[in-house]
């Protein structure tokens, strides 16, 4: 309405009378006195006036005289509707015209009131007065109700939140414009269409699940962060804050308050990502597993951690002085620096190179770097300790360097193995008879140390021999539980001798020495090859030390012996080959290069370790390492004196001149002989003979059937008969023909008569003793 209304409704009450008569205003204005308000009138007869009062002035009421003026009511009713003022028109008549009355009220008039019931017009005026009042407090309402609504609209409509309402069944019944920019769908898209259809596949179970329990609880509100499905294909992170209004009947929906969190996400991720890589770092930096630290490209150490300072022996003061800078922990290295710095300006980033540190103390570390660039002109540097890397690499060298060195000896074995039977054999015949030529020639005889000098070399032979399948592992062995403490002691007398004056023997052993597992011939020959080795190489003279201990090792317990000289010692180069069998450093003649490839064989044989730390002109140690074992040891052996025999023997020798020699040290020792030449007729012989066979003496290997076999046939009929069996083979062809398994008496060739005798002796009485 153009007029204002509050002043309609404050102060006098404003009429307009539409009458021609002076006298009926004045008759209508002493009856609306009676209402009680002050009256502001004013009296139009005419269209124009009429209009100019309208226009000029606010009415409360418009009362028409319709008898008495000259403009027509209905014309007057008319203009007032026209000017669109919510002004009650009241008409007022001296005749009572229900038609005219009916028309004017449906043509727009509040009321009609005859002259003869003029009374009536107060409580008319006033009736429409509340009338209006309740018309302008609805339409007062309405306005705010209108300004509220604007106000709202343009906050949801220019909101960058958008705002959708849901129903139940989760269809969106309205979307805000900024859902339409968020998403780039249209909102005929939108509108009524499940709001699934805008969530991404991977997320649509959890709004399902979120919506489901937001359904139970009327007003609840529920967050979410989802992924929304961009209308170009790609996805946005929102958050949705939705409250359940289902049950406010303004609303009866889901308000959901979207907002645009993709940005937010991505730097959270970002964030967490730097968190976790600044923890993870933390993590490395205290792990002590690395060392790490800051410099510039000057060399400069502005920070570090503890691993790194421990690493160069520095403290943390010390951090940027030029104790703690490259040039001093690398010195010598400033050219290769040089490129490192090149490449990192270039790159940013430096290939991992090795170095070694120098510590404080002048030690030196071996390490491996790695540097990236930080920033302009400081670099992040890594250092890991190659300390234990470099300790299993020299571990490994010596682990291959003895590995080769087992393959030789194995070939050398198998080649010692070869030879040996055949050798052997020749060896029994030589020292055989040349040590009955020693006994049975007198001393003056001229023949006599021609016949020494043979058994000296057979000896020599032998004793090479021996060595060759000593070193290679291939000797039959007899190992019993030793004190190696008392095995020393036993030989000091020898060695004493075996030195010479000029050299000063030295032996120490722990009280309650462990005990080892070995054959003690090995073990003495290991000791003596050692010492001769230690005395080659004091050819001026010197002191010679022997120990024993017991030590402690990752495989177990083990007895220590150091044998140290202070000879003139060795390099490199011959310390890597010192084991090599044949190696020697000896003039031609002087020495057969087997000696320490022995003491190798058999201790590897006896499963324990060998060492040596040499260097020119200091002098020589070496160490032998033998497992530790529990037992008493063995009482040494004590030769008895040859006695003669008278029994009866049955011997089988493939080889004639083994077999007639070895009868033949039978036969002067008094035992009678049957002697045979292959087993199948000594299993005649056994069963042909009348009389008793108190011993067989057979050779293991033989054409058609092996000594052992050949002595279980044979006591198939007479049990009682011992056996002997000697051989020229090595300990595994014993093995595998089972003269250990069968626990027979066994002598290993080149045999002498000594030898044949005392073992002959020793299996007979052996017998005899059995039950």
């Amino acid at each position: 309405m153009r007029q204002r209304e509050s002043e309609k409704h404050e102060g006098p009450l404003r009429v307009l009378f539409v009458c021609s008569s002076p006298e009926d205003a004045g008759v209508l204005q002493r009856e609306l006195q009676r209402i009680g308000r002050p009256l502001e009138l004013a009296r139009v007869d005419t269209e124009a006036g009429l209009r100019a009062a309208l226009a000029a002035g606010v009415w409360n009421v418009a009362i028409c005289e319709r008898s008495r003026c000259e403009l027509a009511a209905t014309a007057a009713l008319a203009i007032v509707i026209e000017s669109r003022l919510d002004i009650p028109f009241i008409i007022v008549s001296a005749t009572v015209d229900e038609d005219a009355a009916v028309a004017a009220m449906r043509a727009g008039a509040k009321d009609h009131v005859p002259k003869a019931n003029l009374g009536r017009l107060r409580a008319v005026v006033e009736r429409e007065l509340r009338d209006a009042e309740n018309r302008f407090a609805q339409r007062a309402a309405e306005g705010r109700v209108r300004v509220q609504e604007a106000r709202f609209r343009a906050l949801i409509e220019r909101s960058s939140t958008a705002i959708t309402l849901t129903d139940r069944h989760g269809i969106c019944r309205y979307a805000s414009p900024a859902l339409v920019d968020l998403l780039g769908y249209t909102m005929a898209a939108v509108i009524d269409h499940p709001v699934l259809d805008l969530v991404m596949p991977e997320d649509r179970g959890t709004v399902v699940a979120e919506l489901a329990t937001l359904l139970r609880a009327p007003r609840a509100v529920s967050v979410m962060e989802i992924r929304a499905r961009h209308r170009d294909g790609t996805q946005r992170w929102i958050e949705i804050r939705t409250t359940n209004l289902l049950d406010d009947p303004a609303i009866l929906a889901m308000v959901g308050n979207i907002r645009d969190i993709t940005d937010a996400v991505e730097r959270r991720t970002v964030q967490a990502a730097l968190t976790d890589s600044e923890a993870r770092f933390a993590r490395l930096a205290e792990s002590g597993i690395v060392g790490i630290c800051t410099s510039d490209l000057m060399g400069g150490i502005h920070d570090a951690n503890d691993t790194f300072l421990a690493m160069v022996g520095r403290v943390r003061s010390e951090l940027g002085t030029p104790a703690v800078h490259w040039n001093a922990l690398t010195p010598g290295w400033e050219s290769i620096d040089a490129e490192v710095v090149a490449t990192l300006k270039r790159t940013g980033v430096a290939e991992p190179f090795e170095r070694e540190l120098v510590r404080k103390d002048g030690s030196r570390v071996a390490v491996l770097i790695g540097v990236a660039m930080l920033r302009d002109e400081e670099v992040i540097i890594f250092i890991a300790d190659l300390s234990a890397q470099k300790r299993v690499e020299i571990a490994l060298r010596q682990a291959e360097s003895q590995l080769r060195q087992a393959q030789k000896m194995e070939a050398m074995g198998r080649l010692a193995a070869g030879v040996a039977h055949d050798f052997n054999n020749i060896l029994s015949v030589i020292l055989s008879y040349a040590e009955i030529l020693v006994i049975d020639l007198p001393f003056a005889d001229p023949l006599r140390d021609a016949a020494e000098e043979i058994n000296r070399a057979g000896i020599a032979a032998a004793n090479l021999t021996k060595q060759l399948l000593l070193f290679s592992r291939q000797k039959a062995t007899a190992p019993t539980v030793l004190d190696l403490g008392a095995v020393i002691q036993n030989m000091t007398r020898m060695l004493v001798r075996l030195l010479g004056a000029d050299i000063a023997l030295h032996t120490s052993s722990t009280p309650n020495l462990g005990l080892v597992c070995a054959d003690l011939s090995h073990i003495e020959q290991v000791i003596l090859n050692l010492v001769v080795n230690a005395r080659d190489a004091m050819p001026i003279g010197g002191t010679l030390t022997i120990a024993t201990s017991d030590i402690e090792l990752k495989a177990g317990p083990h007895v220590l012996l150091t044998v140290t000289d202070t000879g003139i010692g060795m390099d490199r180069a011959t310390r890597s080959h010192i084991f090599d069998p044949f190696f020697t450093t000896k003039p031609v003649g002087q020495g057969t290069g087997l000696g320490l490839s022995t003491v190798f064989g058999v201790v590897r044989t006896g499963g324990g370790a060998i060492e040596v730390d040499s260097e020119p002109g200091v002098g020589t140690t070496f160490r032998v390492y033998l497992p530790r074992v529990e037992g008493v040891p063995a009482d040494p052996v004590v030769a008895q004196p040859l006695r003669r025999g008278t029994e009866t023997i049955l011997l089988v020798e493939d080889d004639l001149q083994v077999r007639t020699v070895v009868a033949q040290i039978l036969r002067r020792s008094g035992y009678t002989v049957l002697d045979v030449g292959d087993p199948l007729a000594a299993l005649r012989l056994s069963t042909t003979e009348p009389g008793t066979i108190h011993m067989l003496v057979t050779d293991v290997v033989m054409p058609g059937m092996s000594g052992p076999e050949l002595a279980r046939r044979i006591r198939e009929a007479r049990p009682d008969i011992a056996v002997l069996c000697m051989s020229g083979y090595t300990d595994d062809t014993i093995v595998r023909h089972g003269v250990v398994a069968a626990k027979i008496a066994f002598v290993q060739k080149p045999v002498t008569p000594d030898m044949v005798d005392r073992k002959v002796r020793e299996v007979l009485d052996a017998a005899k003793r059995a039950p």
